[in-house]
């Protein structure tokens, strides 16, 4: 939910600004763009070096830059920022806030923000627990803040309690559970295959295709922009999955994945089945390489589990089941057939014969195909935005 946004962290002078390296950190590998402003007290519990080093960019913390002499606009910083995370937030920050004191570029710049700020108050026990303190946090929600409140546990003083800073690694999880409250798919579940399986001859063969798992990771990235709860269960592939909010599984072989499919669909409101799988695998398997010779050598084949229809005979009522296709001949009217015969709510048909499409590529050209008998024709286009146009598909049939 973060990726490609701009994310202002302001950071304030308290014990637990130590916890910001990891914060800035933890943002940019969520994809984030960050930038650090800081009160003056601050630099004293967090050096403004470590932080321009991790988010790499400049820090700010006063109106003009002591070196440059040039001008830290407040408005340009709250203009860029997509979020505002201020954390830590002291009990005197909190009361700035709360009363709109504005005495140091932080402030300024958060009395100049558009964007939602999510606040991390750290403060001691006794700070914490005093009526002036709630009275601040319940304003500061009332103008639309959002409180990411701080935890039991010990503190710096040496006391136990309420106060203590919320770890960065959940400051992230809440704030991406909270981007998705509301989105289109927020509270699905989706189950997503993709890639190939290889089917192994002996310890060093197998038989496989060419699929890059691009379209299935395409989809789950998507999936959870709109709010999902994604599982991706992925055959060989040297794609890394870029959301940590993606449950991956990884199989190797058909029944692999169909192993792995039936102890996960029944939880899934959505399932799309863009995998690759294969459709026959060698009835006996060596456990030795099979060494070269002069003479031929045949391997019998047996049919794989069909998963696709497996999992669309045991469909439920409110279960959605999506497929792919990919064909040479015949396209249209074998997509329906398959459409019909393994019980889908929508085929996606692809082939070969168009050029960009089909495996490998970044590209593909799609013909979406309803349980409604609706073919709706795409122009060739990224994976991404294909993914873009199944999910479109998907969310209308939702709504009928």
């Amino acid at each position: 939910m973060l990726k490609g946004k701009n994310v202002l962290l302001g950071i304030t002078g308290g014990i637990a600004a130590y916890k910001t390296a990891s914060l800035v950190r933890l943002l940019k590998k969520n994809g984030a763009f960050v930038k650090v402003v800081m009160t003056p007290d601050a630099k004293e519990f967090v050096a403004p070096l470590t932080l321009s080093t991790l988010s790499e960019n400049q820090v700010f913390s006063t109106f003009k830059d002591d070196e440059t002499e040039e001008w830290n606009n407040h408005v340009e910083l709250a203009l860029w920022a997509n979020f505002f995370i201020i954390s830590p937030v002291t009990a005197n920050t909190l009361a700035k806030m709360a009363n709109g004191i504005c005495d140091n570029l932080l402030m300024a710049t958060y009395l100049s923000a558009k964007c939602p700020v999510y606040i991390c108050p750290a403060m001691d026990l006794d700070m914490y627990k005093h009526p002036t303190t709630s009275d601040n946090l319940v304003k500061l929600q009332k103008n639309k803040n959002i409180l990411i409140d701080a935890k039991n546990g010990e503190l710096a003083s040496g006391l136990v309690g309420k106060g203590r800073m919320e770890e960065p690694e959940n400051i992230i999880d809440f704030i991406n559970n909270h981007l998705r409250e509301g989105l289109f798919l927020a509270g699905k579940r989706i189950l997503i295959t993709a890639g190939p399986t290889y089917e192994k001859i002996d310890p060093v063969r197998f038989i496989g295709n060419n699929s890059s798992g691009k379209m299935g990771f395409a989809l789950a990235e998507h999936a959870i922009e709109l709010g999902a709860e994604v599982t991706l269960i992925v055959g060989p592939t040297n794609i890394n999955k870029q959301s940590n909010l993606i449950k991956r599984i990884d199989v190797v072989s058909a029944n692999d994945m169909l192993v792995a499919v039936e102890q996960n669909y029944l939880s899934a409101d959505i399932v799309i089945m863009a995998a690759a799988v294969a459709d026959y695998t060698p009835i006996i398997t060596s456990d030795e390489k099979i060494k070269k010779n002069d003479k031929e050598i045949s391997i019998e084949l047996k049919s794989t589990v069909d998963i696709l229809k497996t999992i669309g005979e045991k469909k439920k009522q409110n279960q959605l089941l999506v497929g792919f296709a990919l064909e040479t001949n015949n396209e249209i009217e074998n997509a329906k057939s398959k459409l019909i015969r393994k019980n889908l709510d929508m085929i996606v048909l692809n082939t070969l014969n168009d050029e960009g499409a089909g495996f490998e590529g970044d590209t593909n050209k799609v013909t979406i195909i309803d349980k409604n008998n609706k073919e709706e024709i795409f122009e060739l286009k990224s994976k991404l935005e294909v993914a873009q146009d199944i999910f479109n598909k998907i969310i209308s049939l939702l709504q009928q």
